[in-house]
């Protein structure tokens, strides 16, 4: 049930959502607008789905520059190689991927590698959690029944909270966790040894990547790039309006961007796909733009990131040598 019941009563829930939103829609003006589409703003929109990648690899060579420093072009390569790892085996291996990726070309310790990239995960949310908190107190949000702003509030201090929990438990396990001689270190390796893990050295190498930057510049980056790869990511339907002829007001971007970001993952929780599909035409459908248009400027960002970003990360798999087939069955 779980692996056909499930994923195939979500898939049904998400096609009738989508459905219900654009029951209306014109097909011939769709086809119309398809045809008139600038092609120069649609390569500006997959240049910059290309550079929001760019800016998170930046953003990952500062945290990992004090255990070693890597150029932030391999770090790109292998954070698309991990996303086209997650097309082929679906199962959520992204982070793993890549991170096996830089500890085999830079003679590190997978978890270490693993490590840093959680690190920038939990960043990543709490800036997610800051745009949030800033739409909501924008006065800026449509209005619709159920105070909207009410409920991205609350959402993006619950994640603040959630997520600035996560980063001190990672900082509190390097220091809880560093010295085999404590209980919970202890405890640490007795559990290790029971999975037929060494523990002292799964613990060390997770203690090794616990690690924030000490020059301050370094810190200052990791929150830039945070914040930039956000405000990049808030941009594509900007490129991807000018293609259709649409322009919103400038917090209605950062607007579309959270309030996708959270339909991506309460989609996730509940097992239905197409969130970001869904949350992106009912915030357009709140902010009054024509479902023609709308639905364009979300297939726009959808197909192309697939292409940019899977596809970037395709190739970069085949060079990399990985044995797809392998990797499939090591991973399930």
């Amino acid at each position: 049930m779980r692996r056909w019941l499930l994923p195939l009563l979500g898939a049904a829930v998400s096609l009738v959502l989508l459905f219900t939103l654009y029951r209306g829609l014109d097909l011939p003006r769709f086809l119309s607008a398809l045809r008139q589409a600038d092609l120069l703003w649609i390569a500006m929109l997959a240049l910059f789905i290309l550079l929001e990648q760019g800016m998170n690899g930046w953003k990952w060579r500062q945290i990992l520059h004090d255990v070693k420093p890597v150029r932030s072009l391999r770090l790109t390569g292998a954070m698309l190689a991990g996303y086209g790892a997650n097309v082929l085996v679906p199962l959520g291996i992204s982070p793993l991927v890549r991170s096996w990726l830089i500890a085999r070309t830079e003679g590190l310790a997978m978890s270490t590698v693993l490590t840093t990239t959680v690190i920038a995960r939990f960043v990543d949310g709490a800036v997610f959690a800051l745009f949030a908190g800033l739409v909501a107190l924008s006065g800026q949000v449509p209005h619709v029944a159920g105070e909207l702003e009410l409920g991205l509030g609350l959402a993006g201090a619950l994640n603040l909270l959630l997520f600035g929990g996560l980063l001190w438990g990672i900082f509190r396990f390097r220091t809880v966790f560093g010295k085999g001689a404590t209980r919970p270190g202890r405890g640490f390796d007795r559990v290790a040894g029971w999975l037929r893990t060494d523990g002292p050295a799964l613990r060390s190498a997770l203690c090794e990547g616990a690690v924030w930057p000490a020059a301050r510049h370094r810190r200052a980056f990791v929150l830039l790039g945070a914040l930039g790869a956000k405000l990049i990511a808030a941009t594509h339907y900007f490129w991807a309006g000018l293609a259709v002829g649409v322009v919103l007001a400038p917090f209605d971007y950062l607007f579309l961007m959270v309030f996708a970001g959270f339909a991506l993952v309460l989609s996730r929780f509940i097992r239905v796909p197409g969130g970001f599909v869904i949350g992106s035409a009912f915030a357009f459908n709140l902010l009054g733009v024509p479902e023609e248009q709308a639905l364009l400027m979300i297939l726009f960002n959808y197909i192309l990131s697939i292409l940019v970003v899977v596809g970037g990360g395709l190739f970069v798999l085949g060079r990399s040598g990985i044995d797809i087939r392998k990797m499939r069955a090591e991973a399930r």
